[in-house]
């Protein structure tokens, strides 16, 4: 069945655009996962793994500001453990197995999840801190109601709402529900949704 994507959020085709100094991204999780993590490319899609990391490049190149937020970390250890799982001879069900029962594969996963960590927080961006207190979880809850967002999703969009950020790289097409927010995306249902309805900005 097609979704049908309520576009709220302005939608930015990242294919035909050029980041710029003025531009202010909160990169989401995925796309961290693609450009640090090799063996990520055999599960991505061909756009995935070729537009998000030349357009981070290019927004390094034309010194636009990238961030995480510290809850980038735990998804992207969850997406490598998975991956690393997945690719070993184990049986995919048997994550808590892995994790405990082979110290060397254990060893493993933490070198790979170090390795991009130090790539995200290193070579590309910064942090953008998250206080999560009653009146954040309370926020959160109230977004999740109208909002069609994950847990983590949920988070992102609070530190961007605490940071004053709007712009967020991402493949994800549940954030063109939230409006005030620019995504800045190559996923081409996402695309062709916000064109349908009026909300594809071209810069």
């Amino acid at each position: 069945m097609a979704i049908n994507y309520t576009v709220n959020a302005e939608v930015i085709d990242i294919r035909t655009d050029s980041p710029t100094s003025g531009d202010i991204f909160l990169v989401d999780t995925n796309v961290w996962y693609w450009i640090t993590y090799p063996p990520a490319s055999a599960s991505a899609a061909a756009y995935q793994s070729t537009h998000y990391p030349a357009y981070i490049a290019s927004a390094v190149s034309n010194s636009s500001k990238l961030h995480y937020c510290g809850l980038t970390l735990a998804e992207l250890a969850s997406l490598i453990e998975r991956s690393e799982l997945r690719l070993s001879a184990y049986d995919p069900s048997k994550l808590k197995e892995y994790r405990h029962n082979y110290p060397a594969e254990r060893r493993k996963v933490v070198r790979e999840v170090e390795t991009a960590w130090r790539q995200v927080t290193t070579d590309y961006a910064g942090q953008l801190d998250l206080v999560i207190e009653a009146a954040t979880s309370g926020a959160a809850l109230n977004r999740f109601q109208t909002q069609l967002l994950d847990g983590y999703d949920l988070f992102l969009l609070e530190t961007m709402q605490q940071q004053s950020v709007t712009q967020i790289i991402t493949d994800d097409s549940d954030y063109v529900t939230v409006p005030g927010i620019q995504v800045f995306t190559a996923n081409q249902n996402v695309i062709k949704a916000a064109a349908s309805q009026g909300k594809l900005l071209s810069r």
